[in-house]
């Protein structure tokens, strides 16, 4: 269900209008839906009822503590990749017992950190780390519970900035290697080795590449289990897509479908790490048109929100629909660029998009923006980053001010 949708032509987010926003919030604005959230993550959580398992909602696609907080009381778990994110879902619930830390470069301090707060499970990615971790836990007279992360080497078809299961990638360590590194681990008293990890990459519409690495796990935990080691969890990671334009990704269920019958007979407690499906399709980045330009073979609409603000277009030359807030029919249809002020020739939006010639002031929102878009966010040009809007049913609330410029200097001197 689309709770942001048209009402008599103009643009609500669950059941407030979008201009009613705006008017107390001012632009460029992130406005979320709460109770899309929510159903996203019920339905997933439903489509894997017949097994043991626990959601992880990925922090870094949208790491706003409210959003941890909306997610943490319907039981989700988390998955994060720094400090900062642990700090985050501390922060906003004080439970950490559900925390999953993956990443390849997590530091003393860091490991440190998630020690003390006592979370789920550490994803170890290297030899090196396994040892720091088994030390630094030793220190502190801790053991610290690790799944390995394996890549299975599976393609993902997907940006190639986004796939991470493959043997080009930095991520996990060589499927071929994994008796290597749990006979070493054996040597590691700190550690306790519970179970096995894999993410192979983001925005993923197919079941073709979970089905091909899942099998590939589920052969390497039979292997492991025959030779004595203990796999009491299977990760299968991310990277669950959503629609942008015309994708047709799996739903939960068919995602469900597809995976349970591979790890039936494996009797583990199955964890996954979703991010953008849960909160994708929930966001709208709200934008206000400053000028219109035609230029040799272009025509430039120019609008108050930059690539600091959403940078995918820029990164992945991703696509996102651009609707109006208030829907216009009464000016020239045209294919234009829906760039920002930032000084990139990569700073835009939309390119070759057809849409009615918008006029100055009015606003426009880009959809699908839920993820990866503050998240992301930067002061580039020094400029501040924007306010973020939660709305639940009739009512909306600011969970994160607008930055001033006196925010964007905190912490420099001269």
């Amino acid at each position: 269900m689309d709770r942001i949708m048209y009402k008599d032509d103009l643009l609500y987010c669950e059941g407030v209008s979008v201009e009613e926003i705006v008017k107390k919030v001012g632009t460029p604005l992130y406005i979320y839906s709460a109770n899309t959230i929510l159903d996203h993550y019920r339905k997933f959580d439903a489509a894997f009822e017949k097994v043991e398992h626990l959601i992880c909602y990925s922090v870094k696609v949208n790491s706003n503590i409210a959003i941890i907080k909306l997610l943490s009381d319907e039981g989700s778990g988390f998955d994060i990749v720094s400090g900062g994110e642990l700090y985050r879902v501390i922060e906003a619930c004080s439970d950490t017992s559900k925390v999953v830390y993956a990443g390849v470069g997590k530091t003393d301090d860091e490991i440190t950190m998630a020690l003390k707060n006592n979370i789920m499970l550490f994803n170890i990615e290297s030899f090196t780390e396994a040892e720091r971790i088994n030390e630094i836990a030793k220190k502190m007279g801790r053991v610290a519970n690790i799944a390995v992360r394996i890549n299975p080497d599976v393609e993902a078809k997907t940006h190639k900035f986004i796939i991470t299961g493959t043997k080009e990638n930095k991520f996990g360590l060589p499927i071929d290697k994994a008796f290597e590194i749990f006979a070493f681990l054996k040597d590691l008293k700190a550690l306790n080795v519970v179970g096995i990890h894999s993410h192979i990459g983001s925005q993923l519409v197919s079941v073709e590449p979970y089905i091909k690495a899942v099998s590939k796990l589920n052969k390497l935990i039979n292997n492991l289990r025959t030779n004595g080691f203990k796999i009491e969890i299977l990760n299968i990671g991310g990277g669950y897509g959503i629609i942008y334009k015309d994708e047709n990704p799996p739903t939960p269920f068919e995602l469900s479908n597809a995976i349970l019958p591979l790890i039936k007979d494996l009797n583990l407690k199955l964890l996954m790490e979703p991010g953008r499906l849960i909160v994708g399709n929930s966001g709208i980045l709200v934008t206000k048109v400053l000028y219109y330009k035609e230029s040799y073979s272009k025509n430039f609409v120019i609008v108050d929100a930059g690539m600091n603000d959403l940078i995918r277009p820029a990164f992945y030359e991703a696509y996102h629909r651009v609707e109006y807030i208030r829907k216009r029919s009464d000016t020239e249809l045209k294919k234009v660029d829906i760039v920002g002020p930032v000084c990139e020739s990569a700073d835009f939006f939309a390119q070759d998009y057809e849409m009615n010639i918008p006029l100055s002031g009015d606003l426009l929102a880009i959809r699908s923006a839920g993820a990866y878009g503050f998240s992301m966010a930067s002061n580039y040009n020094s400029r501040p980053r924007c306010a973020e809007v939660l709305v639940d049913g009739k009512d909306f609330r600011i969970i994160r001010k607008r930055e001033s410029y006196r925010d964007i200097i905190r912490g420099e001197s001269l």
